[in-house]
Formats: C-alpha cells, structure tokens, sequence
C-alpha cells in the first residue's frame, strides 16, 4: 500500500514540471510575437532580423536576441544596424527584459508608454535616431533603470518629473533634442552632468532651490 502514495507523489511532481514547461513556452510565444511585431515595423536592408522566424518554438534562438534559463528574453541588441521605421507598444510585454539596445539606426516615431511596463529594464539605448514626441512619464516606473540615453533624437517636450524617482538611474542623456521647461534637481539628477542635457535650445536649466519653476508654457 506504501507504493501508492509514491506513485501519486511521482505523477503530481511530473504534472507540475508540464505546467511549468508550458507557461515557460507560453511566455516565449508571447514574447516573440512581440518581438516579430517589431521586426515587421523595421525596415532592415542588411537582413540582421531573417532569423526572427515566428515558426520557432521561442525566440531565444534568433540572432540579436538572449535569453535567460528559463528561454525569457532578457536582452535585445540592435544598435547601429542600419534599421529604419517605428518602435511598437508590445515591447512592452518583455516583462523580463533588461536590456533594450537599439541606438545608432533612423528609427521614427515616438517612445511607447507601454516601455514603462518593463519592470526589469536597466539599460534603454535609444540614442542617435530620429525619434519624436515626448518622453513618457510612464518611464518614471522603472525601478531598476539605471542607463537612460536618448540623445540625438528629436524630442519634445518637458523631461518627466517621475524620472526623479527612479533611484537607480546612474546615467542619462537627452542632449541633441529640442526639449523644453526646466531640468529636474531631485533624486538622481543631482549627479547627472549639464552637459547631458545641452543643445536643447527651450531647456531653461536647472530647477534652483524652488526658483526656476518647472511648470513652463512647455510643449
């Protein structure tokens, strides 16, 4: 009677293990229908995605792409690969990823708010590329964001107030744009350098001791 309780034991251990295996699947098809999303708003005249291939099991096997252990996407690199086009909000489903490297190419458009949901996020590289509009607040949530380069770009607008809580932040730059208001003094921005914030001909500079008012005729 004693084999019985073994075997029951065997078979609930085993299911676990299946159940596991198939949210880790789920969570990579998920992940790489976002990631073709994006390859399909590119365009990519030197074929650097042709090994995005949706038929795979996950993505963890296409160039450009890592993965962790568990085949979670931790780290897209496509800096200075001659890409052109638009970001897309469903980047935002890489709830694992840690590094989002895509400087140096002509990327359009705007930033997704949906960026704001990678909680995981410690590099965005979005650096030297024709992206417009303004700079999500919603990037205030990334907790563990640590590099934040959006220069030489062609933004718009204030430079969020919620950045000021992102305690990890060590570098950010957002020179080379056409930002306007003033430049935060709170939380990480004591230690960032002027000069990371020049060429911003409607940047008013620092907010001093409450004098500089942040809420300017900015937009």
């Amino acid at each position: 009677m004693e084999a019985a309780p073994a075997f029951l034991s065997f078979w609930v251990l085993l299911c676990f293990s299946l159940l596991l295996a198939v949210i880790n699947l789920v969570s990579a098809n998920s992940e790489g229908d976002a990631l073709y999303t994006l390859r399909r708003s590119l365009y990519d005249p030197n074929n650097v995605l042709q090994s995005w291939d949706p038929t795979l099991v996950n993505p963890c096997t296409w160039f450009h792409v890592t993965c962790n252990q568990d085949n979670q996407v931790t780290r897209v690199d496509l800096g200075n690969s001659n890409l052109s086009g638009y970001l897309v909000p469903e980047l935002g489903n890489l709830e694992h990823l840690q590094y989002l490297e895509l400087y140096k190419n002509n990327i359009q458009g705007t930033i997704p708010p949906e960026l704001g949901n990678l909680k995981n996020l410690i590099s965005l590289d979005l650096y030297n590329n024709n992206i417009s509009g303004t700079i999500p607040p919603s990037l205030g949530k990334l907790k563990n964001l640590v590099f934040l380069r959006l220069n030489d770009n062609r933004l718009t607008g204030p430079i969020p107030r919620q950045l000021a809580d992102v305690k990890s932040l060590k570098v950010l730059d957002v020179s080379n744009n056409d930002l306007c208001g003033t430049i935060p003094m709170a939380g990480p921005f004591e230690h960032i350098p002027l000069n990371n914030f020049e060429n911003n001909p409607r940047l008013e500079g620092p907010e001093l001791l409450g004098l500089a008012s942040y809420e300017t005729n900015c937009s």
